[in-house]
């Protein structure tokens, strides 16, 4: 009797690229912007024509046409979680954010790497938390990564608990500010708004959203839950939750937390405690930081690291007297990686 042996051979899926745009512009409210949606629509152009992404497979948030996904608290967060969960190992995953950023002051004991919560904020202020990317970015599969370009303000702590590998931003540093700095050494060379959003202009924005006049610091993280309900941030509810249990038992438990391989990567367009810059040249409003990275991009043939992206960026917004200090947050396995592939 002749045994038959067979081989099968396994092919494994080709490689996908994936992208999550999202340019976010406040129409008519007072935390206006005017670059964040030109930002996204330059960028949506150099992920098709110089990295090879298919048009089908970019997701764009907007709020400038109603025509289009609206960049709500539910869409972002349902959008970047297709991104991931329809990810497989070696797909390239990519997300540009472009809009405010604020950081919210601890309203509970609960602990963070820079003392404050930095969040993006969606156009309806149903704000979404390092914390929140943190967990997305746990979320994509082993062998492939997920890179993120923030062009807001306090972008520096955007995904939590990740090695800084250039960059300034310091755990539990003193709250600075540096709008003024921003608009006094740039008054002269360019028209320039900050993508930082003052905690109470982010409060008067929330209450034109919800109707509700009751809102203030001590209570935004309740009124947001109140607001959105299931839909809100997962650590507001996490945190009510908590604080629920420390009135009523004082006891909270605190979640085991399970490290792996990180396969994040931020660049952000300043530190932590820094501010952002949305800037007219030319006629036309983009962000300071996504217009560098386009400029670096024109001038280099060929693949360019993350660290000589940002670098370079830095050193093109440092000589152009910007003072935001872009940063590169990763293992250090992706420091020295291609820029999105």
């Amino acid at each position: 009797m002749i045994r038959r042996f067979t081989t099968q051979i396994y092919r494994s899926s080709p490689m996908v690229k994936k992208a999550v745009l999202i340019g976010i512009n406040y129409p008519g409210t007072e935390g206006e912007l005017r670059g964040c949606v030109n930002d996204v629509k330059r960028m949506h152009k150099c992920l098709i024509e110089r990295f090879g992404f298919s048009d089908e497979n970019i997701t764009q948030l907007i709020d400038t046409d109603m025509s289009k996904i609206q960049p709500t608290g539910k869409n972002i967060r349902q959008a970047l979680s297709e991104l991931v969960g329809s990810a497989t190992s070696g797909d390239v995953l990519f997300v540009h954010y472009s809009g405010h950023g604020v950081r919210l002051p601890p309203e509970t004991d609960e602990d963070d790497d820079t003392g404050f919560d930095e969040c993006i904020v969606p156009c309806d202020m149903n704000n979404i938390t390092d914390d929140e990317i943190r967990e997305i970015v746990d979320k994509v599969p082993n062998n492939c990564s997920i890179t993120i370009v923030s062009d807001s303000c306090h972008s520096g702590g955007l995904i939590e608990k990740v090695k800084e590998q250039i960059g300034d931003s310091t755990k539990k540093g003193e709250a600075k500010t540096k709008e003024i700095e921003q608009e006094d050494e740039r008054k002269n060379k360019a028209d320039v708004i900050n993508r930082s959003l003052p905690l109470q202009s982010m409060i008067n924005m929330l209450k034109q959203e919800t109707g509700k006049d009751d809102i203030e610091v001590g209570n935004i993280r309740t009124s947001l839950y109140d607001a959105f309900g299931e839909d809100a941030s997962p650590k507001v509810k996490k945190e009510l939750m908590n604080l629920q249990e420390t009135q009523g038992l004082g006891l909270v438990l605190k979640e085991q937390v399970v490290i792996k391989k990180d396969n994040g990567i931020l660049l952000s367009g300043c530190q932590t405690d820094q501010t952002s810059g949305d800037v007219r040249t030319n006629g036309k409003a983009y962000g300071a930081f996504s217009d560098a990275i386009q400029i670096i991009l024109s001038e280099t043939n060929g693949k360019i690291t993350n660290k000589e992206l940002v670098l370079g960026v830095r050193e093109y917004l440092e000589y152009e007297c910007y003072p935001q200090k872009p940063g590169l947050y990763c293992s250090d396995s992706y420091l020295n990686a291609p820029f999105i592939c």
